[in-house]
């Protein structure tokens, strides 16, 4: 029986019973959305590549799963309820294909997959805000059979607010611009953030959540992003995702949809007149509760260098609170941003113990040499 497939790339309780998981071989691999009528050759899945040990599988609901289900509490704290249901343990997958092309002559690109395992914990919890740390912890199969020493990956941060009115939106070309909504059309509602690895902005959107007997689900609005890693690494020819974003829970575990055109900008920053969207893209990330795997080295990472994490997002709420326009330049001297933070939070967690107001001043530096308004 063959273990799920771990990606090398940044992008991944009681009454419990448990189960193994097998990925099928590569020759029986499926994706979403069939291209039946072209060569396998032409639509083989890109994406990871290496072997992980198996994981055992929750089949019970958690007891995260059931505060959402009691009796009595207000709708904000429902919901509430229904995002800190996505913090804990899990296997993860990830699967994005082209559905529907509209260039002349189009031929749709290879669809990607990937696998991790992945601890999401919680950095923040109030009644009108949940913030939510996503962390590869990943091992792999050698060829001997036995484990290499785990990988440690910090992955995407999601901020949620209640009722937000501020929001910093993506506006193409690497660009965000903040945007005040009026109140009445932020009732009732929770905004999420997404963050790239290194804590700079992604997007957001608002949506509203919505409660039933064996799901609860949250669906955003329409919003642009940038091009993700799996696709700005190997794409060129187009500029934003505009789409939708919804993340549903379940019993033991949580799913996030994502329904995407693939749009080209003009240096404007506007939609492209002729020949602008070049494809429909369905997403999908499964995230599925598991139990008894050794999450220590991202326990460990996340303890030590926690705190200077904590000072990148103090000084991008900043910047972008400050600045009704921010653009991020992609390299500065060959470096990605990054690259840049990932090496600081080494260099300033080291064993000489964390100086809060040396870690400031370098990230600071470091926002400045990236960030124009």
């Amino acid at each position: 029986m063959r273990a799920p497939r771990l990606a090398l790339c940044l992008l991944l309780l009681p009454g419990l019973t448990t189960v193994s998981h097998a990925q099928p071989p590569d020759a029986t691999r499926q994706y979403t959305y069939a291209w039946q009528f072209l060569e396998d050759s032409e639509m083989q899945p890109r994406g990871g590549t290496s072997q992980g040990p198996e994981v055992e599988l929750v089949t019970e609901p958690t007891d995260s799963w059931l505060a959402i289900r009691e009796a009595g509490i207000t709708d904000q704290e429902r919901d509430r309820r229904a995002i800190l249901a996505m913090a804990g343990p899990y296997r993860t997958s990830f699967d994005f294909i082209e559905t529907v092309g509209f260039t002349p002559g189009y031929q749709p690109t290879a669809p990607y997959q990937s696998w991790g395992t992945e601890h999401v914990y919680v950095v923040a919890d109030e009644p009108d805000f949940v913030s939510l740390q996503h962390i590869l912890v990943m091992r792999i199969v050698k060829e001997d059979g036995t484990h290499s020493d785990p990988i440690v990956v910090k992955h995407w941060r999601q901020d949620w607010r209640y009722e937000h009115r501020e929001l910093n939106v993506y506006a193409g070309h690497n660009t965000w611009a903040q945007q005040t909504l009026p109140r009445n059309a932020v009732k009732g509602t929770w905004t999420q953030s997404v963050y790239q690895v290194d804590d700079s902005p992604r997007y957001q959107a608002k949506g509203t959540w919505r409660h039933f007997a064996n799901y609860s689900s949250w669906q955003s609005d329409e919003t642009w992003r940038p091009l993700p890693r799996r696709e700005f690494s190997v794409r060129d020819d187009y500029h934003v995702l505009i789409g939708t974003n919804r993340h549903t829970i379940y019993p033991t575990g949580w799913v996030q949809e994502e329904d995407n055109l693939k749009v080209v900008l003009d240096p404007a920053g506007h939609v492209a007149k002729e020949e602008s969207v070049l494809a429909r893209e369905a997403g999908l990330a499964r995230y599925e509760r598991i139990t008894a795997f050794d999450w220590s080295a991202g326990d460990e990472y996340w303890q030590r260098t926690g705190p200077f994490w904590s000072v990148v997002r103090d000084a991008w709420a900043e910047t972008l609170n400050s600045n009704g326009r921010v653009t991020l330049r992609g390299e500065v001297d060959g470096k990605s941003m990054f690259m840049a933070m990932f090496s600081l939070a080494e260099e300033t967690t080291a064993d000489t113990g964390f100086d809060p107001t040396t870690a400031k001043a370098l990230v600071g530096a470091e926002m400045r040499a990236y960030t124009s308004n």
